[in-house]
């Protein structure tokens, strides 16, 4: 487990970036915490490190954004379901040759196996994440921040 602070949002997107450089085809990365805790400023940095060149925003309304760069990114906001339904096909996405950020994750938690948690939360004015993971994959990307 690791913790890392961030005291605005540049900060927190430089940190998105490096874990976004460090990932991996079929890379899950699961984002938790309240509304406005940083979630999708993460997901920016990260698709910035993926070399992402459009513009990021949060795919509530939508489910799922997919991004063009190095490897792609699958940027979902689980906030809605209640496990994996067949209707979005999600499994494709999750296990696939893209790096999937999956906001809200704890709402599919039982689908998900091998990936690196984050879990973020605001004290005293900075952003606090807290990276953890049961999957050797993940141990190195640890290691470097």
């Amino acid at each position: 487990m690791k913790t890392i602070y961030t005291r605005n949002v540049e900060e927190t997107i430089e940190l998105g970036k490096l874990i976004g450089h460090m990932m991996f085809s079929g890379a899950i990365i699961t984002l938790n915490g309240d509304l406005g805790a940083g979630k999708t400023t993460l997901t920016k940095g990260i698709a910035l490190g993926l070399g992402v060149k459009r513009v990021v925003n949060s795919p509530t309304f939508t489910i799922m954004k997919v991004y063009d760069g190095r490897i792609p990114l699958y940027h979902m906001d689980v906030y809605r379901l209640d496990g994996i339904g067949f209707d979005y096909d999600l499994e494709d996405y999750l296990y696939g040759e893209g790096v999937s950020v999956v906001e809200w994750s704890d709402n599919i938690k039982d689908s998900l196996e091998g990936f690196l948690r984050i879990d973020i939360s605001i004290e005293n004015g900075n952003r606090k994440f807290t990276l953890s993971t049961d999957d050797s994959r993940y141990n190195m990307i640890l290691e470097k921040l």
